[in-house]
C-alpha cells in the first residue's frame, strides 16, 4: 500500500514537471514562438503622425471620390450587379472615412495634451483605416472588373538588353510577300419577274 501511495506522488510530479516544461517552452524560455509579421514599430513624432493623418484622410477622400464615379457610371450603364456592388463599397468607404475623421480629431487632441500612448493608439488605428479602405478600393475595382492591386501613380520603363540577338545595327529581313491579286466579282443573276 505505501509504495502505491509513493507511486502516486512520484506520477504526479512527473505531470506537474511535464506541465511545467511545457509553460517554460510557451513562455519564451524555451523555444521561441512563431511571431506574426504584421507590426510595425515605427515611432513617428506627433507632429508627424497628425502629417501622416492629414494623409490618411485625404487618401480616403479620393478612394470615396472614385468609388463615387464608378458608382455614378454603372448606374448610367443600368448594370445593377454592379450598382449593387459599388453602392455596398462605397458605403462601407464612406464609414471608414468619418470614423477616420473622427479617429483624426482624437489624435489631434491627444497631441495637444501630450498623451502619447493615445495619440500613438489613434494614430494606429488611422493606419488600419487607411488599408481597409485600400482594400475596399480593390474590391470596389473588381465590382466593375478591373484588377488593381495599387492606387496612385505608376509608372513602366522598358529596358532592351543590347546583348540580345537582333537588337544591334543589323535589321532582320522579313521575306517579301507577294500583293494581294483582286478577284473579279461577278454581278448576280437577274430576278426572274412573277408575271412572266
Amino acid at each position: 500500500m505505501r509504495v502505491r501511495a509513493n507511486l502516486g506522488w512520484v506520477g504526479a510530479a512527473v505531470v506537474v514537471l511535464g506541465l511545467g516544461s511545457t509553460a517554460l517552452a510557451q513562455s519564451g524560455t524555451g523555444a521561441p514562438l512563431p511571431q506574426v509579421g504584421f507590426e510595425r514599430h515605427v515611432q513617428l513624432s506627433p507632429q508627424e503622425q497628425l502629417a501622416q493623418a492629414d494623409l490618411i484622410q485625404s487618401r480616403v477622400e479620393q478612394a470615396s471620390a472614385l468609388v463615387r464615379r464608378q458608382l455614378d457610371s454603372a448606374r448610367q450603364a443600368r448594370d445593377v450587379v454592379k450598382s449593387l456592388c459599388l453602392s455596398d463599397k462605397l458605403s462601407q468607404v464612406d464609414v471608414a472615412g468619418r470614423s477616420a475623421k473622427d479617429r483624426e480629431g482624437a489624435l489631434q487632441s491627444a497631441v495637444q495634451r501630450g498623451d502619447g500612448e493615445l495619440a500613438n493608439h489613434e494614430f494606429t488605428i488611422l493606419t488600419v483605416l487607411r488599408q481597409r479602405v485600400d482594400q475596399l478600393s480593390a474590391e470596389a475595382n473588381q465590382c466593375v472588373g478591373e484588377e488593381v492591386a495599387f492606387v496612385g501613380e505608376t509608372r513602366v520603363v522598358t529596358e532592351i538588353d543590347p546583348n540580345l540577338p537582333g537588337t544591334g545595327e543589323e535589321n532582320t529581313a522579313f521575306p517579301a510577300v507577294a500583293p494581294a491579286v483582286a478577284t473579279p466579282v461577278s454581278p448576280p443573276p437577274p430576278v426572274a419577274s412573277p408575271s412572266m
